[in-house]
């Protein structure tokens, strides 16, 4: 039924070029350098995670790592397309996609200036469901294994896309019907907000991690605000992706793959495709900024075109930040093992994001071989609407 006009229409997403792909394995991209130590600065800027371990010299020189070393994070961020690239396969007309979720597992490798990250990416599987917001709606996963250039394994994800009708949803107008005006806020509110950020930066600034027994189920996290979201956050995030940056990629294919799935056009409508020929002369010709699927997230004409109604934020970007959450709070002894995040809403212009944790649980001697403390983690915007469900492992010292 048409939120707009209140008329039934059928609706049917082609999905035929999607079933022979499951199970088999993928291309995408792959960066010709290096991670260089800026790079690591310009993603924990981008992520506003201001742990100095990851940006500031002589604090991270005097730790227990002797140098600057990468979030845990830092692993979507060498890879190519926000991580989802295994579970975009297949040509849907008229589509677009967002970002469903994430599931990382971590390793304990930790990313340094100098490495480079490999990718192995499958086609997992795909359910398609009833959607308020588009009708019929793909939800399919894609599986990425990173490893560094000596073959130790550093993460593994599973990605999920969703993959939906562009027409559909914005001719539903879900969003458009909820959200009011961008939000403003007073002085006195961001001086609210300002404080908040300031003292969760400060919660654990020098890198203490709490000992697996003085944890305790039940016991909160230190509440952290992200915000408020604006155009300039967005790019700022969007740049902080290496592959989005002109020329810092080549495509890449699995050995003896007849059909790769790598650069091929996954049916995205007029206007959100890119130009890979003429990209090779003007590169902004694939760049997302400007042209491509990513347009939206920067433009509220773009967005609502495919149903978002306003400028918003990347799924991915939203997975970083609980990682980075959780690993402040496990601090340089302690680590983030995993995670599982179900994104519920995107981060929209103008709002602001808080994150609310738990301790749900302690495992002394868990399949990891190290005790973990469970975590319950929730992201919500300034109305309470959630953007973020996630459980979480982590790793802390005895």
């Amino acid at each position: 039924m048409s939120e707009k006009s209140g008329a039934a229409r059928a609706a049917h997403l082609d999905l035929s070029d999607v079933e022979h792909r499951v199970g088999g394995l993928v291309g995408g991209g792959q960066l010709w350098e290096p991670c260089a130590a800026s790079d690591i600065r310009r993603w924990v800027m981008a992520m506003d995670y201001p742990n100095p371990l990851h940006w500031d010299q002589e604090f991270a020189r005097d730790s227990r790592f002797g140098g600057l070393v990468a979030p845990q994070s830092m692993a979507v961020a060498l890879d190519y397309g926000h991580g989802v690239q295994p579970a975009c396969v297949g040509r849907v007309p008229g589509s677009h996609l967002i970002f469903g979720g994430e599931e990382w597992w971590f390793y304990g490798c930790p990313v340094r200036p100098g490495d480079t990250l490999f990718q192995e990416r499958r086609f997992h599987d795909y359910t398609v469901a009833e959607t308020r917001f588009a009708g019929p709606t793909m939800f399919s996963r894609g599986d990425t294994t990173h490893t560094n250039q000596h073959g130790v394994l550093v993460a593994r994800e599973r990605a999920t896309a969703i993959r939906y009708l562009a027409a559909e949803a914005e001719q539903r107008g879900l969003y458009e019907s909820r959200l009011g005006p961008v939000r403003h806020w007073t002085e006195t509110e961001l001086a609210g907000i300002d404080k908040l950020r300031h003292s969760w930066i400060l919660s654990n600034r020098t890198g203490e991690s709490p000992r697996f027994g003085d944890v305790g189920v039940g016991d909160t996290l230190p509440r952290r605000v992200l915000g408020p979201h604006s155009i300039a956050s967005f790019t700022t995030e969007y740049r902080a992706f290496l592959f989005n940056i002109w020329g810092t990629f080549h495509w890449v294919a699995p050995p003896g793959v007849e059909d790769p799935w790598i650069n091929q056009d996954p049916g995205w409508i007029q206007g959100f495709s890119f130009d890979e020929e003429g990209a090779r002369i003007d590169p902004r010709l694939r760049d997302g900024l400007y042209v491509g699927p990513s347009r939206g997230h920067v433009d509220a004409d773009r967005a609502g075109r495919v149903g978002m109604a306003r400028a918003y934020g990347y799924g991915a970007t939203m997975g970083a930040w609980c990682t980075d959450y959780l690993a402040h709070w496990a601090g340089h002894d302690g680590m983030v093992r995993h995670t599982k995040a179900d994104f519920r809403l995107p981060a929209f212009e103008g709002d602001v994001t808080y994150f609310d944790a738990e301790v749900t649980g302690k495992q002394p001697d868990s399949s990891w071989g190290v005790p973990l403390v469970e975590v319950r983690l929730r992201l919500t915007n300034q109305d309470g609407g959630v953007l973020v469900e996630c459980t979480a492992e982590v790793e802390l010292p005895l």
